[in-house]
């Protein structure tokens, strides 16, 4: 077996189940889970509609490079929603959802034999591997693809001094020179910070210094709560001039901004050279999107009501939550996405998900298991996730449970 593959970590719901695993929850509340970042709201029946109105087209074996009605519908919603034009022909790629695409993705960019130097007296060569930055905490996927590839991981932590944006400057010259990837997550997962301008621009300075690829993660970029809506990573390319999104690609989904999870469906889009790569690497890892789901990605990616609709929802509940959590915990509403990204009375994130759990049977996920020590610190120790993806009266319900917990024991 690849040896790599003992340096993958239990992902963060294995550790959960672990944490909780000795306890017996109060029988005296019903359940409910602010653990998992699955959208609970209902699929659009149009898209169901979409599916079971194309079963035919399971007869046939899908291009990998998918129909162009598809990607002409992803380019045309890039203009409608960044103002940007993409080039369907050329510049856009359907992936079977945004977590497959950047795993494999990394496995298509990163060369592990680059980092040859000779570090012994004989001259004989040893390999440094290069690095893949990516943002402290995290989606776990972006370790994992690292580490596969043959790649070091290399956490640069959010800071909440910057409403939990990354400072770029803190990476010093030698790690940049090292780094083919940096991959990065706006709307973040779990702070919802979005990045700036000024932050884009930053990055596109030291990637045209340095050579490396930017992956941007933006599948929570329908899910917002001002009236402008995030900045995406194409979009910041383009106003500060960089032509023809040069070593940038971003990945966008179906699955939070339409409520379709299951259906694994999004795109990706930017460079021309490395969509092209990553179309061949992907015409031999078989992952090409069936018809059937193409079709229904279609229809949503041509509608916007039901977006609208859904992030309305999104804003009911955080409307509804934050005001009873806001007094008891270190929390405020973020940028985007879905999750509230808290501190904890105590700062013992573990302590406070099992004991909540104990006596409330209310599931919240500890922030450190979200992310990785850098510099002898853990950023997401004396945090946790909750994300709200339940119904408004159940996310309520999960609130005012939390705020007697903490009154109660702290």
């Amino acid at each position: 077996m690849n040896p790599l593959l003992d340096r993958l970590q239990p992902y963060p719901f294995e550790r959960l189940k672990q944490l909780f695993a000795p306890i017996t929850p109060n029988s005296d509340f019903s359940p409910i889970s602010l653990g998992i970042g699955e959208p609970k709201h209902a699929t659009p029946q149009f898209i169901l509609d979409a599916i079971s109105s194309n079963f035919k087209a399971l007869s046939g074996y899908p291009p990998t490079i998918g129909e162009f009605a598809l990607r002409q519908s992803c380019s045309n919603w890039l203009n409608r929603r960044y103002g940007i034009e993409v080039d369907p022909k050329t510049q856009i790629l359907p992936v079977n959802g945004s977590r497959e695409a950047l795993f494999s993705f990394t496995q298509a960019v990163i060369d592990p034999n680059s980092g040859l130097v000779n570090g012994n007296l004989s001259n004989a060569p040893s390999k440094v591997a290069p690095f893949v930055i990516c943002p402290n905490p995290f989606y776990q996927i972006y370790e994992g693809a690292a580490l596969l590839a043959g790649a070091e991981p290399y956490y640069v932590p959010s800071d909440p001094t910057r409403n939990f944006g990354i400072d770029w400057s803190q990476v010093s010259r030698q790690t940049w020179k090292r780094t083919q990837l940096v991959i990065v997550c706006s709307p973040g997962n779990p702070t919802g910070a979005v990045m700036d301008l000024e932050e884009w621009r930053k990055l596109f300075e030291l990637s045209e210094e340095y050579g490396f690829v930017i992956a941007s993660d933006e599948c929570y970029s329908e899910i917002y709560f001002k009236d402008e809506p995030p900045l995406g990573g194409l979009e910041a390319a383009q106003r500060l001039g960089i032509q023809n999104y040069k070593n940038i690609v971003a990945f966008t989904s179906l699955s939070k901004r339409s409520n379709v999870p299951g259906m694994r469906s999004g795109f990706v889009a930017g460079d021309e050279k490395l969509i092209k790569s990553f179309l061949l690497y992907r015409t031999y890892h078989g992952s090409a999107m069936s018809g059937m789901i193409q079709a229904a990605s279609v229809k949503a990616w041509d509608d916007e009501q039901h977006v609208i609709e859904n992030r309305n929802l999104y804003k009911e509940k955080f409307a509804n939550v934050l005001p009873i959590l806001e007094p008891c915990l270190d929390v405020k509403l973020p940028d985007a996405a879905f999750y509230l990204w808290a501190g904890v009375p105590g700062g013992d994130d573990e302590n406070f998900a099992k004991e909540l759990m104990s006596q409330y049977n209310v599931t919240v996920l500890p922030g450190s298991y979200l992310a990785r020590e850098f510099g002898g610190k853990n950023p997401g120790k004396g945090r946790i996730r909750m994300a709200l993806v339940a119904q408004t009266q159940e996310c309520v319900e999960a609130a005012q449970r939390i705020k007697s917990f903490v009154l109660k024991n702290f």
